[in-house]
């Protein structure tokens, strides 16, 4: 039983603490499955289940996938919460595809969304345990006494951790190694951004990328509406790129805030269908769910390079070759870690030494690669992207008449994953 893709959308990607900032990850996702659910045409007593995806999690309201569905879909759709770093809303739509082919589920709805705005600030571990205490007080005089060894320096707040636990090294220190490591010049990686901008910037202006962009009107006046990614640089350049200081490796370095892509709040959504429920509904699909793969090595190696070792299981699983593939969309998180990962799998050395191949598993050529540009100018919401790249992938499949797509992340933790579509 084949996964049909019938439709998608998103809200338009913003950079952190711009013009969606007002709103929560589950706004944004509301906002996706709404407008997914009214474009389509689908019922909401027609969706079997949402899955959706988070990375930055809400203590108050840990499972986003019900909140999202309550205020969308009938409240007996059972909703499930999915995280895979970066890849999270590519985990919805895997999980989706395995409700459908196990015959569990007809019609899923699969997405994601992130709001790096509203990122919840911790407590020190001392006042955390001094604020339960205080809680459990019976007296006034208890709970004074519970923060009586409260001191200045318990009461500045944690912030969120960027760093992998198990190495303490941030995403862009990893990146920044990796370009060390694998000869990834400052100008490869300026010139790979330059293209982002460019292309995104061309598939705004003739409405491609806004066809799949639902506007949002922002609470809480809701006269602000945003219609459109606000991270396009069409007025960059090479030179201005080059003029950047290096971010992570201030001497030596070679990722900047050019070539990286930027802390962004959006959401997407999914929607997903066994073959015969589509024919049934008179539903024509966008493409379908041919395969798709994990794959995960040790953080302390090259920690974004997971899609190299993801891909080729994937296109075996579909029984093709990248030769086959006729476009590809592979998340942007670095400049350096594309290029790292083309490198990749373009080695025969790489391919013998990491793969257990004989030869190198190859990629399209880079004019076939995030045609529309990528998240460097995109922006990218941890837990939306996945989303972005399916429905962008078999939108322009479909204007170009081509079969196969390749569909690439990277995620922290040392993760890729990829997925084939074809074409309907």
């Amino acid at each position: 039983m084949k996964t049909a893709v019938i439709d998608g959308c998103r809200t338009p990607f913003t950079r952190a603490g711009t013009s969606l900032a007002p709103m929560s990850a589950i706004e944004l996702g509301q906002e996706a499955v709404r407008e997914l659910v009214a474009r389509s045409g689908v019922r909401g007593e027609d969706v079997d289940h949402l899955v959706f995806g988070t990375v930055v999690h809400d203590p108050r309201a840990p499972n986003i996938a019900r909140e999202v569905g309550l205020a969308t879909l009938p409240k007996s759709v059972p909703a499930v919460t999915v995280s895979r770093a970066c890849a999270s809303s590519n985990q919805a739509i895997s999980d989706g595809v395995n409700l459908i082919e196990q015959g569990y589920a007809n019609v899923v709805i699969a997405g994601g969304a992130e709001s790096l705005s509203r990122i919840p600030i911790l407590v020190s571990d001392k006042m955390s345990r001094t604020l339960v205490k205080a809680s459990k007080a019976k007296t006034l005089g208890q709970r004074i006494g519970a923060f009586s060894k409260v001191r200045p320096k318990d009461l500045v707040p944690v912030a969120p951790a960027i760093a992998e636990p198990t190495t303490g090294e941030t995403m862009g220190e990893s990146a920044e190694r990796m370009a060390k490591e694998n000869g990834i010049s400052r100008e490869a990686q300026d010139a790979w951004a330059f293209g982002s901008h460019m292309k995104a910037h061309a598939g705004t202006e003739d409405g491609r990328l806004t066809a799949e962009i639902a506007p949002v009107y922002v609470p809480p006046k809701y006269e602000e509406v945003v219609a459109q990614d606000n991270g396009i640089r069409p007025d960059t350049s090479l030179e201005a790129l080059a003029e950047l200081r290096p971010v992570f490796d201030r001497n030596f370095g070679s990722v900047t805030a050019g070539n990286a892509s930027p802390l962004t709040d959006g959401g997407s959504a999914v929607l997903l269908m066994s073959e015969q429920k589509a024919r049934d509904m008179g539903l024509e699909p966008l493409g379908f769910v041919r395969s798709y793969a994990f794959s995960a090595l040790d953080p302390a190696a090259q920690l974004l390079q997971g899609p190299a070792y993801a891909a080729p299981i994937a296109l075996d699983r579909a029984g093709i070759t990248m030769a086959d593939i006729d476009l590809m969309e592979m998340h942007e998180a670095f400049a350096a870690q594309v290029l790292s990962n083309l490198q990749a799998l373009d080695s025969d050395e790489f391919a013998r030494n990491e793969l257990g191949r004989s030869q190198k598993v190859g990629h399209p050529d880079p004019e076939v690669i995030n045609v529309m540009g990528g998240s460097i100018a995109i922006g990218h919401p941890f837990g939306a992207t996945g989303g972005r790249l399916t429905v962008t992938l078999l939108n322009e499949l479909k204007r170009r008449g081509g079969q196969f797509g390749l569909i690439t992340v990277c995620a922290a933790g040392g993760l890729g994953f990829a997925m084939v579509v074809e074409r309907a």
